[in-house]
């Protein structure tokens, strides 16, 4: 007799045109018995939207779920948000790709069938990816202050300018050693997963996703001599902003928050990994290659 799963299941509300590949998801689970934990603003738009008739064992509105694997219905953008509400509950997330890129979720919606088959079986491997912390301090009275929001990045954390404001300067310290004053539009420290991402696009590296190490790029610098630094993921940064505007923006995995230049940003791994189920044959460097056409050369 097969074994039960508890799926926690989470979407974009914004595909309405994946109609069909959400039904049969729901309709391959609801052959196999599956306990159902869907997000209660994701449940609202296939019922109400989409005018899918669903019987989940429950409904989620917070945080306080369990499961045994998360799937994300979306991009990944869908996935990140998916990886905050997971936080550390140690549930293994799996990304079905109902966006464009889908580098984070990979799974595309004509392989919903073989990924049912294959979560059942156990077929699959579970990938241990580095989240970063933040950390807000008054640098007058050295009080921390509360993160406005989810405190805690699967791809990165940038810290920069107003749109209408000039360049920035950010004090770099790693491990309490000086490292430079970036004079820049930004920069972004972004984890191995997230260096595929806003890293990549401002010229950062790409890092394995699983090689515990720490990338930060600054966003157009104003000298041409710095460049990006490759730091272990066990390092803890500190920045310090000088701004003309005495404010700065920073974001989290892209939602984002103004701060005066009076707070200092202290950053470091967290005390959590986020899981992510990958297929036994998918490789990052297939990955690469497929999703961002890496190293394709258009004479061959």
């Amino acid at each position: 007799m097969a074994k039960s799963l508890k799926f926690a299941i989470f979407g974009n509300v914004y595909q309405p045109r994946k109609s069909t590949a959400l039904r049969k998801l729901f309709s391959l689970l609801d052959e196999r018995k599956a306990e159902l934990y869907i997000d209660k603003e994701f449940y609202e738009f296939l019922t109400e939207n989409l005018l899918i008739d669903i019987k989940p064992t429950s409904i989620i509105t917070d945080n306080s779920f369990s499961a045994d694997i998360a799937i994300s219905m979306g991009g990944d953008g869908t996935f990140l948000k998916v990886a905050s509400k997971v936080g550390n509950k140690n549930i293994p997330i799996v990304g079905i790709n109902m966006g464009r890129l889908g580098f984070l979720a990979d799974i595309s919606p004509e392989e919903i069938e073989t990924l049912v088959d294959i979560l059942y079986a156990g077929k699959y491997d579970i990938e241990r990816r580095t989240v970063l912390s933040v950390r807000l301090f008054k640098n007058d009275t050295g009080e921390e202050i509360a993160c406005k929001g989810y405190p805690y990045a699967l791809n990165d954390i940038a810290v920069l300018k107003h749109d209408s404001s000039s360049m920035i300067g950010i004090q770099t310290d790693i491990n309490d050693s000086y490292l430079t004053t970036y004079q820049a539009d930004g920069i972004v420290i972004a984890t191995p997963t997230g260096s595929t991402a806003y890293s990549l696009s401002v010229g950062g590296p790409i890092l394995e996703p699983t090689s515990h190490t720490i990338g930060i790029t600054p966003v157009a610098p104003h000298s041409l001599n710095v460049r990006p630094v490759v730091l272990r993921d066990d390092s803890k940064i500190h920045l310090k902003i000088a701004s003309r505007s005495q404010n700065y923006l920073i974001s989290i995995d892209g939602r984002s928050y103004s701060l005066s230049e009076k707070v200092e940003v202290y950053v470091q791994k967290a005390n959590y990994e986020v899981l992510v189920i990958k297929r036994q044959n998918q490789t990052f460097f297939q990955t690469l290659r497929q999703k961002m056409m890496w190293g394709a050369d258009s004479r061959d």
